[in-house]
């Protein structure tokens, strides 16, 4: 009999957790650790950010659902693996922190025969001075509560139009190295739909504020499409919808820190600039949640299984090469950890071994580039993989080879909505095939059949209809496994 622990209960965590918990014989224990107790369909933040969901339509408890299927619930952070055991015995074990009834601060070790790492990001708001919701001039949408203030905060600014004062929105990426541009384009057009709908877009200047290079990167360098036999660039794709919304775009930018109503930021050229603002939502770059690591005799070999930023080391070749000679088989597979035949990262805890956008630096030698973005599907994916593979090694033995969900393999999708309504609503839905471009299988990097970008009502349609699906599969209910990561 084996025992499982999960860290982590986001998207790639919740989903290893169910499909372990379906897939182990009885006997066999599945432990989530988690500071949170709320899962958090992180996509439809958007949609709270501009007051058109609820929290309470975005979240829902996880202990129940955690009971429900046989599964430990440990609400508490994780503060260090130990891969060999300690002085006590040779089982592995992670040390856990938690606040105890009586408020105080208490800790745990718990044992582990596999550990699956799903942490996520740390939300690096402190990389740049004045970024973020806590003590800082901006607001966000990476939590659901984060989202509640930025619709409060957009509503004020809202009221401030209709009163006849013209405003200055900025939307964007907080630092150089930020990831998921996806979400802030969204969420730029969302603002912009809720101007239009309070009639006030003619007295409001919209800013996307962005560390791309160019518009349409979202941090995988861009996509190409093909329609009717031609071919166009997502640059082109997506900057046809910055000019017919009218949202001014800043392009190749680092905030280096926000004061009250003024972001400061330097540019690819290496000039340095202000823009004032009355209302920002700037999302911070991400870090692994620090975890340490040690060995038997206490010894710290976290350098050992994790990358500086702070996430885990994985089956990636992280040899140091220049940009044009990383090929896509350098990316993961199995997303087991380097020297550890029982610990897996999967979803953003693992390190990326290079950028899938091209690096840049400024004048001045500062990083303006897009980090590699692994949320939503092949978050899933990876999850349920190490799911598998650990079930395949309980079941049959630790020679099962693992399952494999190379990012140089998988495809993905991504629908940014534009307004709610089942009417009104609009979409700009985009696939692409693989996330990681292979540009030795295709010309382009990617498969043109299974890479498209398209506008329209039916894809907002779709990102309705996977909001309630993914919380229907989230919860564990009838046939849940049946629904594609």
């Amino acid at each position: 009999m084996a025992d499982v622990v999960v860290l982590g209960a986001g998207v790639s965590g919740h989903t290893a957790a169910l499909h372990l918990s379906r897939l182990l014989p009885p006997g066999n224990t599945v432990t989530v650790v988690s500071p949170n107790s709320q899962w958090n369909w992180i996509p439809s933040n958007i949609w709270v950010g501009v007051g058109k969901m609820a929290k309470k339509q975005v979240v829902f408890p996880l202990a129940p659902v955690y009971r429900k299927r046989g599964i430990r619930f440990v609400q508490a952070k994780a503060t260090a693996i130990r891969p060999r055991g300690d002085e006590t015995s040779e089982r592995p074990a992670v040390d856990v922190e938690y606040t105890a009834p009586d408020k105080a601060r208490q800790t745990e070790r718990i044992r582990y025969d596999y550990l699956v790492n799903a942490t996520g990001p740390q939300l690096r708001f402190h990389a740049t001075p004045g970024l973020g919701p806590d003590g800082g001039h901006t607001v966000s949408v990476c939590t659901a509560d984060h989202a509640v203030e930025a619709a409060a905060a957009l509503r004020d600014t809202i009221e401030r139009l209709k009163a006849g004062q013209s405003q200055t929105l900025v939307v964007g990426m907080g630092h150089g190295t930020c990831t998921c541009e996806g979400a802030a384009f969204e969420y730029v057009f969302n603002v912009d739909h809720e101007l239009r709908e309070a009639g006030v877009r003619d007295r409001a200047r919209l800013v996307f504020l962005t560390n791309e290079a160019e518009l349409g990167d979202f941090g995988v360098d861009g996509m190409v499409f093909e329609e009717r036999g031609f071919q166009t660039t997502s640059e082109l794709w997506a900057g046809s919808l910055f000019r017919e919304r009218d949202v001014q775009a800043i392009l190749g930018a680092h905030v280096s820190r926000v004061e009250p109503g003024v972001v400061h930021y330097e540019t690819l050229d290496g000039a340095s600039h202000t823009l004032d603002f009355d209302f920002a939502m700037l999302l911070p770059p991400f870090g692994g949640v620090q975890l340490k690591a040690f060995d038997r005799d206490g010894a710290d070999i976290t350098e050992h299984l994790f990358a500086p930023s702070g996430f885990m080391k994985v089956d990636a070749d992280y040899t140091p090469k220049p940009y044009d000679e990383w090929r896509a088989e350098d990316w993961p597979k199995t997303y087991q950890a380097v020297g550890y035949d029982n610990i897996w990262a999967v979803g953003i805890a693992f390190a990326p071994p290079h950028q899938i956008s091209r690096p840049r630096k400024s004048a001045n030698g500062t990083v303006i580039a897009p980090s590699p973005p692994r949320t939503g599907m092949p978050s899933g994916v990876m999850g349920k993989v190490a799911a598998m593979s650990i079930a395949d090694r309980i079941k049959h033995g630790t020679s099962a080879p693992n399952h494999e969900a190379s990012m140089a393999a998988m495809g993905a999708a991504c629908v940014a909505s534009v307004g709610e309504g089942l009417r009104t609503g609009s979409a700009a839905a985009m696939t692409m095939m693989p996330v990681v471009p292979d540009y030795q299988r295709f010309p382009t990097g990617r498969d043109l059949a299974d890479t498209r970008g398209e506008v329209g009502l039916a894809g907002h349609w779709v990102k309705l209809m996977l909001h309630y699906l993914f919380l229907y599969k989230a919860k564990a209910l009838p046939g849940w496994q049946l629904i594609p990561e």
